[in-house]
């Protein structure tokens, strides 16, 4: 067995593209502090009773399971941060008023959302507890577009959805949970066919209400296709009106809607969002209103926020050009220290020459050197290999 092969969909990532990443999280990170969001670290793994609250079936079979060797209970490997920003939120923050938090931390599934993706995701979000109204839906999606536009990779259209039109057919049709929940993974997939057979023992006119639901896409049109689905259903009619509003407010932005998009239906409560970036097939960054989920840690607080990941926003654009770094003799006088502590301060890697690697030091990416002329130290570029 080769020792230095990693587990499928597991990969090390390695100086240029770490680099990157680590940038982008520093600049993200600092941009949300400027709106008030501040930053928590929850733990890697915890009590699965804790971890799994309110997260439902799917994030159950996503998490790696392991057994605590000095309490004997069943802990879990998170798959995802923004239960636990709940819990710290509802149970060790406890404020009265808006609690706005951010949060930056790998996560770990048990397989792949895709054919290319990680199992490791970098997961990055943003969440704000403690309003209950569009305004608060308004800001996490202004932030995330902000977001977007700080990583170099506009979004090209963000798709609203609400789970309460879905919640609402599911109800007035008395469909059973089993039900529900192979209903919810075909419209997700927009699988028609499967879709038709799933229906067809549901009364009407939920039955026609869920087929016409995948069609329920595109502008201003998808509100009012929504409407049609089932007459004078107040849930329905509140949802939609809620996204007029914030459609309304987001004119600016590229809004189109998607009723049949539910992704975290499980613990999503109401508006939901995916952001989409041209030449990527998939959503760089999911996010929605999930006002119950902090019930189950002791305090039932409004909740909206998105998550995206880090690495896979980070692949959306061209790997910049190699590190440039200065070359420095290894050891010199106090004016060499001098100007290369200068150097430092103003943002430039300066590398010190060891002796015996002459001929390697083009590979940590040095193209200039400090060289002492005339009494002084400058940078000059260098010609040839060193």
């Amino acid at each position: 067995m080769r020792r230095w092969l990693l587990p499928e969909s597991i990969e090390d990532i390695l100086p240029p593209e770490a680099r990157r990443i680590e940038r982008l999280r520093r600049a993200l990170l600092d941009e949300f502090a400027l709106h008030g969001y501040e930053l928590v670290m929850p733990p890697l793994l915890e009590y699965v009773e804790s971890l799994l609250t309110g997260s439902g079936h799917d994030m159950d079979l996503r998490t790696f399971k392991l057994v605590d060797q000095l309490s004997g209970r069943t802990m879990g490997i998170r798959a995802d941060i923004t239960p636990q920003v709940a819990r710290i939120d509802a149970h060790l923050l406890n404020r009265k008023g808006v609690a706005r938090l951010c949060y930056c931390g790998s996560v770990l599934h048990t397989l792949p959302s895709g054919l290319t993706a990680t199992r490791e995701p970098l997961q990055l979000g943003a969440e704000l507890y403690g309003h209950a109204g569009i305004e608060a839906d308004v800001e996490v999606i202004r932030l995330l577009a902000q977001a977007l536009e700080i990583a170099g990779v506009r979004a090209s259209r963000i798709d609203l959805g609400h789970v309460g039109v879905f919640r609402a057919l599911s109800a007035r049709g008395g469909i059973e949970a089993e039900l529900e929940q192979e209903l919810f993974a075909v419209l997700q997939a927009k699988d028609m066919p499967d879709l038709r057979e799933l229906v067809r023992d549901v009364p009407e006119p939920v039955r026609s209400a869920l087929l016409a639901l995948p069609e329920c896409y595109g502008g201003a049109e998808a509100l009012e296709q929504a409407l049609k689905l089932v007459p004078d259903d107040a849930e329905i009619v509140q949802a939609v009106g809620d996204l007029r509003k914030l459609a309304d407010e987001l004119a600016d932005l590229p809004v189109s809607f998607d009723l049949a998009d539910l992704r975290g239906y499980h613990y999503h409560s109401g508006v939901v969002f995916a952001a989409y970036c041209a030449g990527h097939p998939g959503a760089v960054a999911l996010g929605g209103r999930y006002d119950k989920v902090g019930k189950a840690f002791g305090r039932g607080r409004p909740a909206t926020g998105f998550s995206l990941d880090l690495r896979e926003l980070c692949q959306l654009e061209p790997l910049p050009k190699g590190t440039r770094a200065i070359l420095a003799p290894a050891s010199g006088d106090g004016a060499l220290r001098e100007a290369v502590l200068a150097l430092r301060a103003r943002g430039e890697i300066v590398i010190e020459a060891l002796p015996g690697h002459e001929g390697t030091w083009g590979e940590a990416g040095c193209d200039r050197r400090l060289a002492q002329r005339d009494g002084k130290w400058i940078v000059e570029n260098i010609q040839g290999e060193i």
